[in-house]
């Protein structure tokens, strides 16, 4: 099945959800019309759907390939990424100073949507270098961004992110990877990294790494970790490539899914590094990096969402099976006319756009965090982060798993390509930080920190959009009555939460997946209905469309089949920690 790029979607949520009105006029946007938007992400979609999806099939019957250090991977994909280097897809939401295109943030989460949805295992090497790039920009010396940069924005080199080891798993304050001071001022890097996303590949001339390391007399724990650039292939003082650094690729991994995806073990054995920035200050400047990915992985929820979802549509339209219930006809009918599969459809659908609408709304509020340095607008984007990761993540493996199940038993067979899509989405909710640590930050950073006043906020615009929902028709009345009824819940469990995280700290970390959820819940279902505002205002004002009626109905099924989950996760959260810390676990 062919993929569709949903260009018509993605420059409505960055029009009316992503803040353009502001967003536009920040000085790094001063020359970028939405013309110029929707120009870039048309050429980028064509690009997508011919050169990148018919990839999807192959890579993950093939895998990558290893062999005596060296990764290849299968057949077509160095040619694609040829094509992405030389018509310049990397540099679309990078710098115009460093050799980007400059795009905001929102449309630079449409590109990596679309590249993600069309082939998640290609998208992957994107994703970590537009990470080492973020990294650099903030973090990176005036040197180090004149020698790196430029070949990361084309593409020509990638990036990759170097955190784990065997021992200490997602508990940074166990890495054990050594950086001893050269009389030169390089280090020396002496350890193994694991779950390294193309770490080995041959894509790209080079390949950056950014690695966590201790240096000898640094601070135990996470406070004494330093963070490196070190080069696969040495860089000259002019650019040029030098000889291969001690950087040895000594296995990747048979995964799951996203199988074209190297997920190599690195071996540093006295590797050459240069700090970025100061010593340890590694973790600070890797959580710049790690949220820019964790932000991104969310959005690919989005993209398997939207591949899942197209598929599992095409079926139902095409599949003929069973008379109808109400007897309407004695031949059997497209599955698609029976009321468990639309109800299965609109989930999929409605979870999509919501995720694909709060990813937007996130991207506006960081890009305008980041220029206009507005303390408020910067901790409503950093709440929005884990949401984007978190909820994004969790709803793909139910979307895909619908998908699935639309398809019935064919469903279960490899040939149709729906078993790919769930086995691909199931990473999502692990790298970057399992649903749990992402939870966690937004209890216990985002929320408990500033004693919920960002929650707050967040809950008081809702409320705002319920009250212009209030004055409408009877769609909109509807709408706004979900939303009213999960914003409440919401309310409810931050109140239980900041009360009982001074008195049992455990009980309130019980809740933190099922508040991640609720908040997650929400912010889609708040800008789904924004959505449905908008939509209906256009039609009053003569712009009438089968897109702006499907975006009204998607907001109503979401606010009248999803929303209600609110009312659940506030129950897991008031009542389920005794059982939860309490039960035991006999041997």
């Amino acid at each position: 099945m062919s993929y569709q790029p949903p260009v018509q979607d993605l420059m409505f949520c960055i029009e009316h959800l992503s803040h353009w009105d502001k967003v536009s006029k920040l000085p790094a946007q001063a020359d970028t019309e939405l013309a110029d938007v929707a120009a870039a992400l048309e050429g980028f979609a064509q690009f997508c759907a011919e050169q990148v999806a018919p990839l999807s099939y192959v890579g993950d019957a093939q895998s990558a390939h290893f062999d005596k250090g060296r990764v290849t991977l299968p057949k077509g994909h160095a040619q694609a990424y040829a094509q992405f280097v030389e018509m310049g897809w990397q540099a679309l939401p990078h710098p115009v100073d460093y050799g980007g295109v400059g795009l905001p943030r929102a449309a630079g989460a449409a590109a990596v949507e679309m590249l993600n949805a069309a082939d998640m295992s290609f998208g992957l090497c994107p994703l970590l270098t537009d990470g080492a790039i973020e990294a650099l920009l903030l973090t990176g010396s005036d040197e180090q961004k004149s020698k790196y940069l430029g070949p990361l924005i084309s593409g020509r080199w990638s990036g990759t992110m170097n955190l784990t080891e065997p021992q200490a798993g997602s508990d940074l304050g166990r890495v054990a990877t050594k950086a001893v001071r050269r009389e030169d001022g390089s280090y020396g890097i002496t350890g193994t990294k694991i779950y390294i996303t193309y770490g080995a590949h041959d894509l790209t001339e080079n390949i950056i790494h950014l690695v966590l390391a201790r240096t000898p007399d640094a601070p135990a724990g996470p406070k004494g970790l330093s963070l490196f650039v070190v080069p696969q292939k040495l860089v000259g003082p002019d650019g040029t490539l030098g000889p291969e650094n001690t950087v040895n690729c000594v296995s990747i991994e048979h995964k799951l899914g996203v199988r074209a995806s190297p997920t190599a073990v690195l071996d540093y054995a006295d590797a050459t590094g240069f700090l970025i920035g100061q010593e340890n200050s590694g973790l600070e400047y890797m959580f710049i990096m790690m949220n820019a990915a964790r932000f991104a992985v969310g959005v690919q929820g989005v993209a398997v969402s939207e591949r899942a979802y197209q598929r599992a549509l095409v079926y139902a339209r095409d599949r003929v099976q069973s008379r109808p219930v109400n007897g309407s006809v004695k031949d059997a009918v497209p599955i698609i006319d029976h009321p468990d599969v639309r109800r299965m459809l609109l989930r999929m659908r409605s979870l999509t756009e919501g995720g694909r609408a709060i990813a937007a709304a996130s991207a506006g509020l960081l890009d305008l965090g980041h220029h206009q340095q507005d303390a408020e607008t910067i901790a409503l984007a950093e709440f929005m982060v884990p949401l984007v990761k978190g909820f994004c993540t969790e709803r793909a493996v139910e979307v895909t798993s619908l998908g699935v199940q639309i398809h019935g038993g064919m469903g279960f067979i490899e040939e149709t390509g729906a078993a790919q899509h769930y086995r691909d989405a199931r990473i999502l909710p692990i790298y970057e930080g399992t649903t749990a640590i992402q939870a966690n930050d937004l209890l216990g950073r985002k929320v408990m920190r500033d004693g919920g006043a960002t929650a707050r906020r967040f809950a008081a615009q809702i409320a705002e959009t319920e009250a212009e929902l209030s004055g409408g028709d009877r769609t909109a009345q509807a709408i706004g009555q979900g939303l009213g009824l999960a914003r409440a819940a919401f309310e409810d469990a931050l109140d239980w939460l900041l009360e009982n995280s001074k008195q049992n700290i455990d009980a309130a970390f019980a809740g933190s997946v099922p508040f991640l959820m609720l908040t997650g819940t929400l912010a889609a279902g708040w800008q789904l209905a924004q959505s449905a505002l908008i939509a209906q205002n256009l039609q009053e004002n003569g712009q009438d469309s089968p897109f702006l009626t499907q975006k009204i109905a998607t907001a109503l099924f979401y606010a009248q089949h999803i929303l209600p989950d609110c009312t659940a996760e506030k129950t897991r959260i008031l009542q389920g920690a005794d059982s939860l810390l309490t039960a035991a676990f006999p041997e």
